[in-house]
Parts: C-alpha cells; structure tokens; sequence
C-alpha cells in the first residue's frame, strides 16, 4: 500500500470528511452548540453520537414514523436531544443514565432545548429501569448505548420493549477492529462478542452490522428489525 493511500485511514481525514459533509447537509443550530458547551463545561466525556450520526437516528426515527423512543445511556442528552425533535408533538422519549452528573446535565441541557416534557430520564442502573419498564405502547425504536459488558441483557430487555416491526440499535460494536481480532480481549470486547453469538442464532430479530469511519473513529452500529 502506498503512502498516499495509507494516510487516508487517519481520524484527521475522517474528522475532515464529517466536517465537510455535514456543511452541506447538516444546518447550523445554537442550541445545540449550547448544548455541546454545556456539556464540555461540566465534564462530561466526548463519547456522544457526533452530529452525523445523530442526525442519521433523526432522520431513521422521522422514516419509520415513531413515536416512542428508548434509550439506554443519556450522557449529556445530545442524541435524546435529536431524537425527541424527530417525534411528533405527542411523542415520548425514555432514556436510562446510571450516573447522576450526567442526569442532570442531560436534564439542564433538554431544558434549554425546549424538551423537558417530551423526554424522561430515568436514574439508575439500566437493567434495573429496563425491568420497571411495561409501557403502554411498545417502542419504535431502542437505541443502546451505554456499557458494553452488559449488552446482552440491554438487548434482550430491548426485544421484549420494541414493537414488531421496530429496530433496536446497538453502538460502538467495532470498537477500533478489535472485535474481530481473535488476539484481543477486554470487557468490552467480550461483551460485544457475546452479543454477537447470541444474535447468530436469534430467530426473534434480523440484523446487520454497519462499520463507520469518523470524527469519533472507526467504529459501528448493530441495526436489528424485530421480528
């Protein structure tokens, strides 16, 4: 492989292609910059979804016409943010946050955005609140998003919370490469894995892994249709 071609594999390039795209298709918002600054200002970490990828949950959310959304891991509330404007005026967002910090950013931060009373945050541990959970309406769409180690248990919890038909999404399931690489393990990787294995033979959903190259890395996405 060339130089010139190697180099284009850098988060450089790929941060520089997510700005240059989302110039032309994603629009300038203050509240949302507010919302970033906000979040930068009180600590909280730079894990977030980025604008693109937001903006892609947005946008699945407005095409499958949802109206409610489930969450398992808030953080500051930017992706609980873009979900909720997906929703129409009667729409509700669930979203699951362990630590209290971020709650109550997330909650400062859906305030200034206008949303305190379509999104509720749930504090606590998530296989807790998932547990609690026996809502009227089924979910649309499940986004997770929170510590790797237990996502099989988000997932199967999320099975029983999404309506047939509805899609429930796993982030950060490439983690760099290293989850296919049989030489490296961690919790988080092996928390991914057993994922994987139990979806090989999971008659109840159909899915796909979708790899991703970005401002946040090179990762990807579980997407999974409920059967």
């Amino acid at each position: 492989m060339s130089t010139q071609t190697s180099n284009i594999f850098t988060n450089e390039n790929w941060t520089r292609s997510d700005k240059y795209h989302n110039s032309f298709l994603i629009a300038k918002d203050p509240v949302l910059d507010e919302v970033v600054k906000n979040c930068k200002e009180q600590g909280i970490p730079n894990i977030a979804l980025s604008a693109a990828q937001a903006k892609f949950l947005h946008l699945i959310l407005k095409t499958i016409g949802a109206k409610n959304y489930l969450e398992v891991g808030t953080l500051g509330g930017y992706s609980a943010i873009w979900a909720a404007r997906a929703l129409p005026q009667d729409g509700k967002v669930i979203t699951l946050e362990i630590n209290p910090h971020h709650a109550k950013v997330a909650e400062e931060n859906l305030k200034l955005a206008g949303l305190q009373d379509k999104v509720k945050v749930i504090l606590g541990p998530a296989a807790d609140s998932l547990s609690k959970l026996h809502p009227e309406e089924l979910f649309d769409l499940a986004f997770i998003d929170a510590d790797k180690v237990n996502n099989l248990l988000y997932f199967t919890e999320a099975k029983r919370l999404v309506r047939p038909g509805g899609i429930i999404i796993v982030d950060n399931v490439v983690w760099d490469g290293t989850v296919g690489d049989p030489e490296y393990s961690d919790d988080n990787v092996e928390g991914i894995r057993k994922l994987l294995h139990a979806l090989k033979d999971d008659k109840e959903v159909e899915a796909t892994t979708i790899a991703t190259a970005g401002e946040k890395g090179f990762d990807g996405f579980i997407y999974a249709l409920r059967k």
